[in-house]
């Protein structure tokens, strides 16, 4: 806790807004995307499901293959405990849907279902879209289904694995590709290399905790040093990886 503390007080003062930025495409994804106001009819269903988690009190045991939880110190626990710590946050789940969007990605990949908040926000904003969800532990990948089924578009693939096993019988690439469910340095940065195979000069990847650990902020700046890692924006809560061969290579902490 004491790194994200200090660690966070560095970002705030080393980070900028659209105007510190000068990048036409990393400016243009701020204005456009980043701080896009418009109320989209699509963020009533997500306030909805939202309400909907956090009133189910059904308990689920957790089989964690990640680092585990900072909050919960027993493998059970409460849907609504869950959607309250551990989901993606409001905010976050509409950028989600308008990154989907504005980058007009069609092919989506997402290595950690958790309740489904995010599935969905890439899920709705567009049917025409095709969206790969890989979850770890069973219990909260029925949990999930169960919810996706009545709210999503049709449009998702859900995979009950751990992360490295999808990866090693994959070989599609996909536009956006969002790591949210291991906070394990080592692991994520075995992620990132597997995933260079699985993206293409427009594709965005996302991490998500970068400021999780000291081991999470290390592998973080190993990602951005990596030569083919382009334009990296550091969102504080996210670390994001562009991979644009025309551009230079460039680093920018942004405040969204």
């Amino acid at each position: 806790m004491t790194h994200q503390i200090k660690s966070y007080f560095r970002f705030l003062w080393s980070s900028k807004n659209r105007h510190g930025v000068h990048s036409p495409f990393v400016y243009n994804l701020v204005t456009q995307c980043f701080n896009d106001k418009k109320r989209y009819p699509e963020y009533q269903v997500f306030d909805l499901y939202r309400k909907r988690l956090l009133k189910n009190s059904e308990v689920l045991t957790i089989s964690d293959f990640g680092e585990g939880s900072r909050v919960f110190k027993e493998n059970q626990r409460k849907v609504s405990r869950i959607a309250r710590v551990s989901a993606v946050t409001k905010k976050r789940q509409r950028l989600l849907f308008r990154l989907s969007r504005y980058l007009e990605a069609e092919n989506i990949l997402e290595l950690g279902t958790s309740l489904g908040m995010g599935t969905l926000a890439f899920s709705l904003s567009g049917k025409e879209k095709t969206i790969e969800t890989v979850e770890g532990c069973p219990s909260v990948f029925k949990k999930a289904k169960e919810g996706l089924d009545t709210f999503s578009c049709g449009n998702i693939e859900m995979h009950q694995m751990v992360f490295s096993d999808f990866l090693n019988i994959n070989d599609k690439k996909y536009d956006i590709i969002l790591v949210d469910g291991d906070h394990n340095g080592e692991r994520t940065y075995r992620y990132f290399q597997s995933l260079l195979s699985h993206v293409h000069n427009d594709s965005l990847v996302i991490f998500d905790d970068i400021y999780w650990s000291k081991d999470m902020t290390a592998t973080w700046n190993k990602i951005i040093a990596h030569e083919q890692s382009i334009v990296t924006i550091d969102t504080f809560q996210w670390g994001m990886v562009f991979f644009r061969k025309e551009q230079r290579k460039q680093h920018f902490i942004l405040r969204i």
